[in-house]
């Protein structure tokens, strides 16, 4: 199609489907290719850019005194022909154009709109690029063609497939979508779009491709049932498509052959307003299609402009007509004559010209939802606000050489490229028109759903808009609530490897498999994570511990000897216990001071004897309740001194009772004069000074403190006390023990003294249960964790003591109580006498 005008636009276009190319045998001029399929739609956008000229010609205020023309190809579908018909705008040989001798003057095009084909586009441009030929495409999506150094006259407004990929993401993030297969075109728009979804899906944490499929041009069913079969076997309910009308038309009849269902679709640019695949057999499969659409836009007058278009019978190829002409016979389904052979026989009709459009339908009309068109309308007006803002130029004023201007009679394409990078218009739709320093038009998409309505109608509605902002990135706005899910449930369908890990759960990767196929791992004991998905589980801190579900840590239980549990509540009461039978044995005591078994067994001694039992009972009451510093020191120096004060008492008065013994043997009276009240008093003094200095010194150079265990349980702080220094600890302990068993050693050898001071057996009995009890101490000491330690040592206090106070105190109170008669110098001295 061809119009003559002061300046030329050139446009490259897809109106037929097919073209087939005769045989080339090299023995004649080959004959032109021939086009096949009419396309209404194709030809719909060819229809734009005329009438986007011709607007631009009626407006007084754009190009004024300037008449745009322009040449219009068909590359059906080819790459050849879309070369060739470049080559030929460019150089002029597809009209009569002639330059002057200077080769001066206006070039036949000054600019090209066009290629839909992403790989027609980088074809072209590669060549274009090297005369700096601008090249202004409406469809071609290709993100390569953002590379300034390879296309450095490539323009275009429709945007990069990096962003329709970065689109596509924000999709998939929105819905939860994270496991999703990729089909791609066996092309550079297809192939490009799936190297940048692997690096932009990896990058952003989105989501992993379950499988990449690249979908043969050619109708392969071995190809295809392969590829499908693949769809089949994967757990991915999410297929985004990368790909062409037909690649989908031949792939979606191997997927109905199969009755492959349950899929939630995503179409790319490419596809989603493709009413061929909107049909009833189809529409159980595509329906709930999500997809990224061109921007929509409006072009007032537009359909008035197509109503206008009427054939030519009498001049078939001028202006156009040739193409008229074809659409004319394919939507009324008539030829004009000379009409094919067969043709009125078989009952076809002949075109008159006169029909009417309106009272056909055709896609032609349907001006409602124009998206590629509107990117060609914008494609016109760029170039012709750049060829506005170079004629307005002032001399001496210019961007080129020497302050020059360009000129329409001197007119160079590069020269247009330099205003069309600055070019800043705004549509009667009101949409921004600017490039960036790549050539790229304004990042936005639209997102559209097809919808199927109850009567089998279709219907592709639009639920959002995703567009790229300069603070925020991609900003993706929809209406879920509009969406039409093609599932029983009529929710987004889950499409996940893996189910998410719930809080106190880590992912571990499958080993070999992609990242979003993982097991869900507990986390172990003192550690969780407290959020979906967690990579790793953080330890809880010190005074924490994991909750049963590791999703949170808790303050650690803390144990010690308390006085409310139980344990410590029993060792308690028979502390106190201990303590008021000695109150009691003193009572006794000192009520009956004055008879024989009392005076007899060194009252003085025995006193003491009682209120050193007293203290130990008392003592094991530090043991119990939380440790501070001062019970943690007081606990082990009160231990120690009140045992030694009780152990040096018992060794006096063994001492004493073999002592008289010897004394009442034939001169033996020497010995008593070393044991007398003075000398009794200061051996114990002596002996419990040594043990309060061996406590000072260990309180001084190491003292017992508080501390925190958590050894014996990682879920538990036990609070105990430290001894700090274990030999002082030790040294402690030895000395209790000597005088026990020196204690032990002489009251044994005591232990047949006549009946009269058979104390020495009470003794030796009393101290062989304190020997065995602090015998065992040790090892169930050692081996008690935590507050049984300190129970085990309570238990140890207690059971002696009481050892020592029912066998040294015991039998006296029983004769003192129950046995009066016994308690009298005669009885005494009578059993002395039967002995």
């Amino acid at each position: 199609m061809h119009k003559a005008g002061d300046v030329v636009i050139g446009g490259i276009f897809a109106i037929h489907f097919f073209s087939v190319f005769p045989d080339l045998s090299f023995t004649s001029k080959p004959q032109q290719p021939t086009c096949h399929g009419f396309d209404a739609v194709g030809f719909r956008r060819v229809q734009t850019m005329a009438f986007a000229i011709d607007e631009i010609n009626r407006n007084s205020n754009l190009l004024p005194n300037v008449n745009l023309g322009y040449s219009l190809y068909d590359n059906c579908y080819k790459l050849q022909t879309a070369f060739r018909a470049a080559i030929s705008l460019v150089s002029g040989q597809g009209e009569q154009f002639i330059l002057d001798e200077t080769c001066v003057g206006t070039p036949p095009v000054i600019g090209i709109v066009g290629d839909s084909s992403s790989t027609h586009s980088i074809a072209i441009s590669s060549v274009l690029g090297l005369h700096r030929v601008p090249m202004v495409s409406y469809f071609a999506t290709c993100s390569c063609l953002s590379d300034r150094q390879k296309f450095p006259s490539f323009f275009r407004t429709i945007p990069s497939d990096a962003f329709q990929v970065q689109a596509m993401i924000q999709i998939l993030k929105r819905f939860g979508w994270s496991w999703a297969g990729l089909l791609v075109s066996d092309d550079d728009y297809g192939l490009h779009a799936a190297r940048s979804f692997q690096s932009d899906l990896a990058q952003s944490g989105g989501g992993c491709l379950a499988y990449l499929e690249v979908l043969p041009w050619s109708n392969d069913p071995d190809e295809l049932r392969r590829t499908v079969d693949v769809m089949k076997k994967s757990t991915a309910r999410v297929v985004i498509v990368f790909a062409h009308e037909r690649n989908m038309i031949n792939l979606m009849e191997e997927v109905v052959r199969q009755n492959v269902t349950g899929l939630q679709w995503m179409a790319s640019e490419a596809w989603t307003a493709a009413t061929i695949l909107q049909t009833p057999d189809l529409m159980p499969y595509l329906a709930g299609t999500l997809g990224i659409a061109i921007r929509r836009g409006e072009i007032p007058g537009f359909r008035e402009f197509l109503l206008q278009m009427l054939p030519d019978l009498h001049h078939n190829n001028s202006y156009g007509n040739g193409m008229v002409r074809q659409f004319w016979e394919f939507t009324f389904q008539c030829r004009f004559t000379p009409p094919p052979a067969g043709w009125v026989e078989a009952g076809g009709s002949i075109c008159t010209g006169q029909e009417n459009l309106d009272d056909v339908e055709t896609e032609l009309l349907d001006v409602s939802n124009l998206r590629p068109e509107y990117n060609v309308y914008k494609a016109v007006y760029a170039l012709a606000y750049a060829l506005d803002d170079m004629l307005q130029c002032m001399p001496g004023r210019g961007p080129f050489s020497g302050n020059s201007c360009g000129s329409l009679k001197e007119l160079e394409p590069w020269q247009l490229i330099y205003y069309l990078e600055k070019v800043n218009f705004t549509t009667t739709f009101g949409d921004q028109v600017s490039f960036d320093k790549n050539g790229d038009a304004l990042a936005i998409y639209d997102v559209m759903n097809w919808l199927w309505l109850p009567d089998g109608r279709t219907k592709v509605q639009n639920v959002g808009e995703v567009k790229r902002s300069v603070f925020k990135g991609e900003e993706l706005t929809i209406d879920e609530g509009k969406i039409f899910w093609n599932f029983e449930s009529k929710k987004p369908p889950r499409s996940v490897c893996s189910e998410s890990c719930p809080p106190g759960t880590r992912m571990a990767r499958k080993k070999g498999e992609p990242v979003c196929c993982f097991d869900c791992i507990p986390c172990s004991e003192g550690k969780i994570s407290n959020k979906t998905d967690s990579m790793e589980c953080t330890s809880c801190p010190e005074d924490f511990w994991s909750s049963p579900k590791r999703d949170h840590c808790v303050h650690k239980k803390t144990e010690f000897l308390s006085y409310h549990e139980p344990l410590g509540f029993c060792l308690t009461a028979t502390s106190l216990l201990g303590t008021c039978m000695c109150a009691v044995v003193l009572g006794i005591f000192i009520y009956h001071h004055s008879t024989p078994i009392v005076r007899a067994n060194n009252s003085e001694l025995s006193f003491l004897l009682l209120l050193s039992l007293k203290l130990c009972f008392l003592c094991s009451l530090l043991f119990i309740g939380r440790p501070r510093l001062w019970t943690c020191q007081l606990r082990h120096a009160a231990f120690g001194i009140s045992f030694v004060l009780c152990v040096s008492c018992i060794l006096v008065k063994t001492m004493v009772v073999l002592a008289v013994f010897k004394a009442s043997k034939p001169g033996g009276g020497a010995s008593l004069k070393w044991f007398g009240v003075l000398q009794q008093r200061g051996i114990v003094i002596v002996l419990t000074s040594v043990q309060a200095a061996i406590c000072t010194t260990w309180l001084v150079s190491a003292s017992p403190t508080p501390h925190k265990n958590i050894q014996y349980n990682h879920d538990k702080i036990v609070y105990e006390c430290a001894v700090g220094s274990t030999v002082g600890f030790a040294v402690l302990l030895s000395y209790i023990g000597f005088l026990s068993i020196l204690s032990f050693l002489i009251a044994f050898i005591a232990r047949n003294l006549p009946d009269t001071f058979n104390e020495a057996k009470l003794i030796t009995f009393s101290m062989l249960i304190f020997c065995a009890v602090w015998v065992a101490f040790v090892p169930a000491y050692v081996s008690s964790p935590g507050k049984y330690a300190d129970a085990v040592e309570v238990f140890a206090i207690l059971a002696s003591s009481f050892g020592l106070l029912l066998a040294l105190f015991g039998p006296k109170c029983y004769i003192i109580l129950l046995r009066p008669e016994m308690n009298t110098r005669k009885a005494i001295m009578g059993r002395e006498i039967q002995a």
